[in-house]
C-alpha cells in the first residue's frame, strides 16, 4: 500500500505541475489575448475554448482532490490538511468566481471592464496553484 501511495504521489506531483502550466499559460497568453478579439469572435472562439480547455482541466482538478481525500484518509497530517484545504478552495474559487465570469462571456454580456477582472482575479489561482505545486513538492 505504501509503495501504490508513493506512485500515486509521484503522478499528483505531475498533475499539479501540469495545472501550473496550464494556469501560466491561460494567464499570460489566453486571457489577455480576449481582449483582442471583437465581441462577436470572442462569444464564438469562448464557445470552443471553454469545452477544449475543460477537457484538459477538469481531470486534473479531479485527480488533485481524489489525491488529497485518498492522502489525507491515509496520512492524516496537518501538510496533508493544508494540500486538501488548497485544492478546495480551487475549486470553490473556480466555480464561484470564474463560472460566472465566463457565463456571462458566453451570454455574449463582454465588456473590457468583465475581461479585466477574468485576468485580474485569475493571478490568485496562479499564484495559489504555484504555491501549491511547491508546497507538494516539499511535503513528499
Amino acid at each position: 500500500m505504501v509503495n501504490f501511495l508513493n506512485i500515486l504521489s509521484q503522478i499528483s506531483l505531475m498533475v499539479d505541475a501540469g495545472l501550473v502550466i496550464l494556469i501560466w499559460i491561460v494567464q499570460l497568453v489566453i486571457y489577455p489575448s480576449f481582449l483582442h478579439y471583437t465581441t462577436e469572435n470572442l462569444y464564438s472562439w469562448h464557445q470552443k475554448y471553454t469545452s477544449r480547455i475543460a477537457i484538459m482541466v477538469v481531470p486534473l482538478m479531479l485527480f488533485q482532490l481524489i489525491y488529497g481525500l485518498i492522502i489525507l484518509f491515509y496520512f492524516p497530517t496537518i501538510n496533508h490538511f493544508i494540500y486538501l484545504a488548497l485544492v478546495i478552495f480551487l475549486w470553490v474559487f473556480t466555480f464561484l468566481t470564474f463560472a460566472p465570469l465566463h457565463n456571462k462571456i458566453s451570454n455574449r454580456n463582454i465588456n473590457n471592464k468583465l475581461l479585466t477582472i477574468l485576468i485580474y482575479r485569475n493571478w490568485i489561482r496562479t499564484f495559489l496553484w504555484s504555491f501549491l505545486l511547491i508546497f507538494h513538492f516539499f511535503i513528499s
